[in-house]
């Protein structure tokens, strides 16, 4: 029997991603469709900007949510852009003694709920079956995540997901 492709591993061996830290989190529409909107080229201050499309309107909706349904976790800084959406996450499952929760919530529960609020809404899924994340080590690594969400829109022609 011939040996199948092995799919590469999504997530760091031995890491627990309900401990307390940032992560910047990538979510890609299925096959790169362009369904939560669209870049408009100088909308203000010559700054491309994205409109929103009715599905993109209902993703950014639920994106407030995430910290509301999930009280320790912080949406940091987000960009929604057409095919798919960046997002930095804060989590801090200790309790107000500094304990541990007694069920931490992790990025892939957080992503998940996340995935399933906007299809249950839209009536079905346009998400790819995973996510990308990247867990944030220090205040460079921050900062340079935070400014390519900031700067997320005006290098759309130049981004891996564009066309």
């Amino acid at each position: 029997m011939a040996d199948l492709p092995q799919r590469k591993k999504n997530r760091l061996d031995n890491y627990d991603y309900s401990e307390n830290g940032a992560y910047f989190i990538t979510i890609c529409i299925k096959n790169k469709h362009e369904m939560l909107g669209r870049i408009d080229v100088g909308a203000i201050n010559n700054r491309p900007q994205i409109q929103l499309s009715e599905y993109g309107i209902i993703v950014d909706a639920s994106i407030k949510l995430i910290s509301i349904h999930y009280p320790q976790i912080e949406v940091d800084k987000y960009v929604i852009m057409p095919n798919h959406i960046h997002i930095i996450l804060f989590i801090n499952n200790d309790d107000v003694n500094g304990r541990l929760l007694i069920a931490p919530t992790s990025v892939s529960i957080v992503v998940k709920e996340f995935k399933r609020h906007v299809s249950k809404q839209i009536g079905f899924s346009l998400w790819q079956k995973s996510f990308y994340d990247h867990i944030i080590r220090d205040k460079q690594d921050y900062q340079t995540k935070w400014n390519y969400i900031d700067k997320n829109t005006e290098k759309w022609a130049e981004d891996e997901y564009y066309g």
